[in-house]
C-alpha cells in the first residue's frame, strides 16, 4: 500500500507540489508565478514552501535578476516521489471506496 503524506495532503502544499511535478524534472518556477497560480498571498506561499522545504521536497534559491531579487523553487527527487506515493495512496482510497456499495 502506498505511503499517505500529511505535508504534501494540505491542499495548498497538494497544489505547490502538482504544479511543480508537472515540470520537466530539475525545471524552477519562480515565486511569482507560483503565487499568481495558485492565488494565494506572499505570507501564505512562504510559509507552505518553508514546510515543503524542510521535508527536502523542494529546493528554494534565492538570486537576483539585475538588481531584483528572484526566488526560484524546484521540486526534488525526494519531492517527486513523494507526490507519486502520495497520488498513488489516494488511488488506492478512491479504488475502495468505488468497490463500497452505496447506502441510501
Amino acid at each position: 500500500m502506498a505511503r499517505f503524506d500529511e505535508t504534501i495532503h494540505q491542499p495548498v502544499r497538494l497544489r505547490i507540489i502538482a504544479a511543480l511535478n508537472a515540470l520537466p524534472e530539475g525545471a524552477q518556477l519562480d515565486f511569482g508565478t507560483l503565487r499568481e497560480m495558485l492565488e494565494v498571498t506572499d505570507g501564505n506561499l512562504a510559509t507552505h514552501l518553508r514546510k515543503l522545504e524542510e521535508e527536502g521536497y523542494i529546493t528554494v534559491e534565492k538570486t537576483f535578476v539585475g538588481r531584483h531579487p528572484r526566488t526560484y523553487i524546484v521540486l526534488t527527487h525526494k519531492g517527486r516521489w513523494a507526490f507519486a506515493e502520495h497520488v498513488q495512496a489516494l488511488r488506492e482510497i478512491l479504488v475502495n471506496d468505488k468497490s463500497k456499495p452505496e447506502s441510501g
